[in-house]
């Protein structure tokens, strides 16, 4: 079985190297199931992706076009690519790594709040970092580490989508309330996943 950057699930691995990333939703994790049987429960959101793996970035894809209501308009692959699509396309949601060719993620998402100030950001990134997400958290408004987003990815995108905020659960209890502005961080949503 392949190995890929930023992703320890087997599951996930084994689904990106068969090619069988349709079936991710259905491995999601209890959570994530009952979302999509439940719908997110939100009118639809144009989704742009940004992730320099193209394999993951077809997982993450396909696991947002199971649902009716998130609709992918754009991908990239890199940083700059990210802000200029996010000028043109001008997102409801953008799901952005941070280590991204040519502009950083987190460098990517100050320029597109400028670019793009009603576009949402939601992190997902292998880094695992709690001050990698507390400088995140300043620009974005979750932050899902790519090693949980088979079980935490639906409910980040709904719990952002609805005005909120997200951070993964293995983050959750790090992240430094004082070291985040209050303007950017109204409640943390944490994942109910152990």
């Amino acid at each position: 079985m392949h190995h890929f950057r930023g992703i320890d699930n087997p599951a996930i691995t084994k689904m990106i190297s068969t090619g069988r990333e349709g079936l991710l939703l259905s491995r999601c994790g209890e959570r994530a199931l009952r979302l999509g049987k439940a719908g997110l429960g939100m009118p639809s959101v144009r989704v742009l992706v940004v992730e320099d793996f193209a394999p993951l970035r077809a997982v993450i894809c396909s696991t947002l076009e199971e649902r009716p209501e998130l609709q992918v308009v754009g991908e990239a692959s890199d940083g700059l690519e990210a802000v200029q699509k996010a000028e043109a396309l001008q997102p409801d949601l953008i799901l952005l790594d941070i280590g991204l060719p040519s502009l950083n993620g987190i460098e990517a998402a100050r320029r597109i709040i400028r670019l793009s100030p009603k576009s949402k950001i939601l992190f997902v990134s292998q880094e695992s970092s709690a001050v990698v997400a507390e400088e995140a958290l300043r620009v974005g408004a979750g932050y899902v580490v790519k090693q949980r987003a088979g079980g935490e990815l639906l409910a980040a995108v709904a719990a952002v989508c609805q005005g909120g905020r997200f951070v993964s659960s293995g983050l959750v209890n790090f992240i430094d309330d004082a070291q985040v502005p209050d303007h950017s961080r109204p409640d943390v949503v944490p994942s109910s996943t152990p």
